[in-house]
């Protein structure tokens, strides 16, 4: 299943439960609630393993291969056969389907589907309620209900959440995270076996990206060194000119192995007609609603992107020209940096406020699928870190039209934006997970007052459990964290694109440090 061998058995999902603070003796013990949730997880072919951490208990599940198979089948999963089309996936004929590169059948994330459908099914299938029990409290579980969801809605289970396997984890670590000799060369397709699509491509993406840098890098070091003189004003022009054939060079090239990934992955691309299927038998009917239903939409989108923009120009944009104006006018360089310094960490608060906003009102949109609502997301947001990125250098550049000021500008923001912000954004979470292994054994020794013996981690789900989750910074709902880290990437080309002759070297040469650094520390 795993690659390892397919009826060895890899627990894949971890299920972190509250420990009950008192230690009673139920009356009936088949009605503790945890314990039913066992069994019922038993009862849909579940392998179940139960482990005591410092402060919670920890559930890990495993499945076989048929169970597995027989979850995608009832999902109607489509996957590539050996004829070279994709069929709904059948169980019985499982040998007609090609199998991934590392050879299990499923990849992480079909596995993780049927995961997902089959901790769901854990459902009361009587006809009348039961009353489950939790430390002294009563749980009514209602038919039909899932058991899953109820304990998660009562607050006993507090996080599902998927187990690394260790052997592949340390596979990828010593030929991809800690393979700095060769960062550009990526092991894509064990990428997309352990991770999947998204950051696959995402990776695939960075390391092509930061090998076509070299050659901007050079040149910017050529620029940088040699002083040609009254040539100088040719040169600056060929730099930029050369940039953008280059930039056009770099996109028809990703587009090609983006194909060549999409072919060898068999990724395909579907648009869902399922709202159409649902508004209707009359086609006369079905037509009229559907399109009321579109312009609708249409015109929810266009009312919150005017919002968006109007506030934009309303109260992003005064503070934006507020600080450029600022920085003009102030002489002492030590004044300018503290003031780059302070508005960098007050943007970044003022940017999430703008994302949850942007949250907010997709929620009203009609986006028929996850595409239109990500589609939707990325024109609002985008337009608050534009504006963010780029506004105070238009206004050096434009306006005051000060060269020198102009690349002490982009100097700053090197420094202070891109590289304090990726050392932030890999050692915040190593913080964050340092301190909650520090109050989990805290607790413990509060708990154990008479132990005298050193207190450690023993069990690897419950390390997992406490490492911080990989989402966005606006929204830990919708997207995941490659939605800040694409949005990172397309601000920095932007950022070369336009301002490259300013300071060739630093833009360079620095964003060619900070994609290698990105692709080893993410």
């Amino acid at each position: 299943m795993n690659g390892v061998g397919e009826d060895q058995i890899v627990y894949e999902i971890g299920i972190a439960v509250l420990v009950p603070k008192k230690n009673l003796k139920e009356e009936n013990e088949g009605y503790d609630c945890v314990e039913v949730l066992v069994k019922e997880f038993r009862n849909v072919g579940l392998v179940v393993e139960r482990v005591l951490g410092l402060s919670d208990e920890f559930i890990k599940l495993g499945a076989p291969l048929e169970t597995l198979g027989k979850a995608a089948a009832k999902l109607q999963m489509k996957k590539p056969t050996h004829i070279g089309i994709d069929l709904q996936f059948e169980w019985e004929e499982v040998e007609a389907f090609v199998w991934q590169s590392d050879g299990s059948l499923f990849s992480w994330c079909e596995r993780f589907e049927c995961y997902r459908y089959l901790i769901n099914e854990t459902v009361n299938k009587k006809n009348s309620d039961l009353t489950l029990r939790f430390d002294g409290k009563e749980i009514q579980w209602k038919a039909g209900e899932s058991l899953l969801q109820r304990l998660e809605l009562e607050g006993i289970v507090k996080q599902v959440f998927p187990l690394h396997d260790e052997t592949k984890r340390k596979m990828l670590l010593r030929s991809w995270a800690l393979n700095c000799w060769n960062f550009t060369n990526q092991p894509i397709d064990e990428i997309y076996a352990y991770f999947g699509t998204k950051i696959a491509v995402y990776f695939a993406f960075l390391g092509m990206y930061t090998r076509w840098m070299i050659f901007p890098a050079a040149f910017g070091v050529i620029l940088q060194l040699i002083d040609f003189g009254p040539l100088q004003l040719l040169v600056l022009p060929s730099f930029f000119i050369s940039v953008v054939l280059w930039a056009v060079l770099f996109f028809q090239f990703w587009k090609r192995k983006n194909s060549a990934l999409s072919a060898r992955w068999h990724l395909n691309f579907s648009v869902s007609m399922e709202l159409i299927k649902d508004l209707g038998i009359d086609k006369t009917k079905e037509k009229e609603a559907f399109q009321r239903y579109e312009w609708f939409g249409y015109l929810k989108r266009f009312r919150n992107d005017a919002f968006v923009i109007l506030s934009i120009i309303c109260l992003q944009l005064p503070f934006e020209l507020a600080y450029a104006h600022l920085y003009e006018v102030i002489e002492s360089d030590i004044m300018k940096f503290g003031l780059t310094a302070i508005y960098l960490l007050a943007i970044q608060y003022f940017t999430k406020i703008g994302g949850k906003v942007s949250i907010r009102l997709i929620k009203y949109e009609n986006n028929e699928n996850t595409e239109h609502r990500a589609d939707s997301l990325v024109y609002k947001v985008f337009g608050l870190y534009f504006m963010q990125t780029y506004i105070g250098i238009f206004y050096h550049a434009l306006l005051h039209r000060n060269f020198m000021t102009l690349r002490q500008v982009l100097i700053q923001r090197l420094i202070l934006s891109e590289v304090l912000e990726n050392l932030l954004k890999n050692s915040l979470p190593y913080l964050k997970y340092s301190y909650k292994k520090y109050r989990a054994v805290r607790n413990k020794k509060k708990c154990e007052k008479g132990s005298t013996g050193k207190i450690q981690f023993t069990s690897r789900v419950e390390k997992e459990y406490l490492k911080p989750t990989y989402s966005a910074s606006i929204c830990e709902e919708l997207e995941d964290g490659l939605f800040d880290d694409f949005l990172e990437l397309a601000l920095q080309f932007g950022m070369i694109m336009m301002f490259a002759c300013a300071f060739p070297l630093a833009f360079a040469f620095s964003a060619l440090v900070y994609n290698a650094l990105s692709s080893a520390f993410t």
